[in-house]
């Protein structure tokens, strides 16, 4: 069974040399906070998801499932990335499982990005019917959830697309008191600005007196230097 294969792999892989500690990487407490370096890991997902790149997408989100059901954060991640590589045969029936997934096993912001930039965002943003159902994550106690409901957007905004919607999600998240959600709609509204940049400025500039610092920033990073210092410019 590939599952097992993909799991004898990772053991015989989890040598002194090869690992490193997560936990630096992230406020909250890991419970496995040890894990495989990102090269390490990312070739024995690609290796073995060769193996079953052909097999019927029912059968590749139910080796999925398996991974996710283990305590361990490699595996979950190899779940998450095999979504992503089939994300192109998702479909709109495809949504409530990965909406459960975020719910139930993301818990940290690596894992939240990798779901919500890969295979959800891609699904989103192949039906756009899908940004309300998204949008409904910003009142969630859960902060994986209202970060993934700007994460999610980002594929969307990087194809030109939703950028209304994007508007509306950081309305509701502008004044966010979590860090973590701060980043993930500014990180959104950077995108947005690749493609639409004299409208997320505007928007920037609007909401600046509101908008968290740390968010403002993200916004503009990639903004010319004469917008970014009109925009970090604090009213008289």
């Amino acid at each position: 069974m590939i599952v097992k294969k993909v799991r004898e792999e990772i053991a015989r892989q989890s040598t002194p040399e090869n690992m490193m500690n997560m936990q630096r990487w992230f406020k909250e407490k890991l419970d496995n906070p040890i894990g495989l370096k990102g090269p390490i890991f990312k070739k024995i997902s690609n290796q073995f998801f060769k193996e079953i790149k052909n097999e019927p997408k029912k059968q590749i989100l139910e080796y999925c499932e398996e991974f996710l059901a283990s305590e361990k954060g490699t595996e979950r991640g190899v779940a998450f990335m095999w979504a992503d590589n089939i994300s192109d045969q998702l479909t709109k029936a495809d949504f409530p499982r990965l909406e459960t997934w975020l719910k139930k096993y993301v818990c940290h912001w690596g894992a939240c990005d990798t779901l919500c930039c890969g295979a959800m965002g891609k699904l989103v943003a192949k039906y756009p019917e899908l940004y309300p159902k998204v949008k409904k994550w910003t009142p969630s106690n859960n902060r994986w959830l209202r970060r993934g409901a700007a994460v999610s957007m980002i594929p969307s905004v990087k194809d030109g697309k939703g950028l209304k919607e994007a508007f509306a999600i950081a309305d509701i998240l502008l004044t966010d008191n979590d860090d973590m959600v701060q980043k993930g709609y500014g990180w959104m509204l950077k995108v947005a600005g690749d493609t639409f940049r004299d409208e997320v400025f505007k928007y920037v500039m609007k909401n600046k007196k509101e908008m968290p610092r740390t968010a403002l920033r993200y916004a503009i990073e990639k903004m010319p230097a004469n917008l970014k210092k009109e925009a970090m410019k604090k009213d008289q």
